[in-house]
């Protein structure tokens, strides 16, 4: 596993499922912690971080996750993060990032929407120089917050399109939540040329992923590890080739699913479904885009040139433009060639 290990770690990679705010590292929660000690619950010591991240359930996680979303309260606040963001994904790696931003959080806590735009894309194109990673982005709707998030969400997305804007999503807990309120919304986003992207099965059934593909346009689908319960869903993903965003980590710290071994995974796979590995929240839930692979590569008895081609997939479920897929994918190949 040693040298599987040291293959994963330079493997090029993209990364399609991760969060803007859930990305934070410790040392940059503890900082803006520390920037606004007193006025808020989390811990300004890095090391006291793992036991507030210790989640009872989903509804916990987002309480958790919406204290840290909190610490964001200004653009500068919000470049710091992206660029942050984008360091520790290049470090492993990762040379293109779809990252999952709720602008709707910021712009309620003050930061005008153009401000926040100017800021993730100014972390952007300082990321592509220092790091040569290419970041773009998921606006999503937090649906916890229902319709007037989703208009504000809309509005952002379609008064301010930030160059790096590719795609429109649906986030927050699916328990309580009904995908249909959220049609009108998609249904302008996807006219506006960007794609669907919509959570889905992660903590509800196969039925949200149906709301999701046939309301909402789905083109991809955040975790959606519920399809294993139907089959004629998994045969549904697999004839119209409509990816998963799995998270295998995530889904075990949030109690979705009870541990990795009981993990859909490597069901969705032997029914054809096509998956690609992704971190969600990393440093929430002690893990890595690293760590993935290598949690996937044991689920589903992978070697290094079955890991090589769960990068692969990455590449070519994302909305990377071809000229960009092609040169990714040929650094796969050559990496590959040159270690497996």
């Amino acid at each position: 596993m040693t040298e599987l290990t040291t293959f994963i770690a330079g493997l090029p990679k993209a990364e399609l499922h991760v969060h803007h705010v859930g990305s934070a590292s410790p040392r940059i929660v503890a900082e803006l912690a520390a920037r606004h000690e007193g006025d808020t619950a989390v811990p300004a010591d890095p090391a006291a971080l793992a036991d507030y991240f210790a989640f009872r359930d989903f509804r916990h996680f987002i309480d958790v996750y919406l204290s840290v979303v909190d610490l964001i309260r200004d653009d500068e606040d919000v470049r710091t993060l992206t660029f942050e963001v984008a360091r520790e994904l290049a470090r492993q790696q990762v040379r293109y990032a779809e990252l999952t931003i709720t602008p709707y959080s910021s712009v309620r806590r003050g930061i005008p929407a153009p401000a926040f735009c100017a800021a993730i894309e100014d972390a952007r194109r300082a990321a592509r120089a220092e790091f040569g990673i290419e970041l773009h982005w998921c606006f999503d709707i937090p649906g916890e917050a229902g319709v007037p998030a989703a208009e504000e969400t809309l509005r952002v997305a379609l008064e301010e399109q930030p160059d790096g804007l590719i795609s429109f999503g649906l986030g927050g807990p699916e328990i309580g939540v009904p995908r249909p309120q959220f049609q009108p919304f998609f249904d302008r986003a996807r006219a506006a040329g960007l794609h669907s992207v919509p959570h889905a099965g992660e903590t509800t059934g196969p039925d949200t992923i149906w709301d999701s593909l046939t309301l909402l346009g789905a083109e991809r689908i955040g975790h959606g590890i519920s399809a294993a319960q139907d089959p004629a869903l998994m045969a549904h993903l697999a004839e119209r080739g409509i990816p998963l965003e799995v998270c295998p980590t995530s889904n075990v710290r949030t109690r979705a699913v009870a541990s990795l071994d009981e993990h859909p995974l490597p069901a969705l796979v032997a029914a054809g479904v096509p998956v690609s590995i992704n971190s969600d929240d990393p440093p929430m839930f002690g893990t890595t885009l690293e760590e993935e692979y290598a949690v996937a590569a044991r689920l589903l008895d992978l070697d290094a040139k079955g890991v090589a081609d769960l990068a692969r997939a990455a590449v070519q479920h994302s909305f990377l433009e071809p000229t960009g897929k092609a040169a990714l994918l040929k650094e796969i190949d050559d990496y590959t060639t040159a270690n497996a």
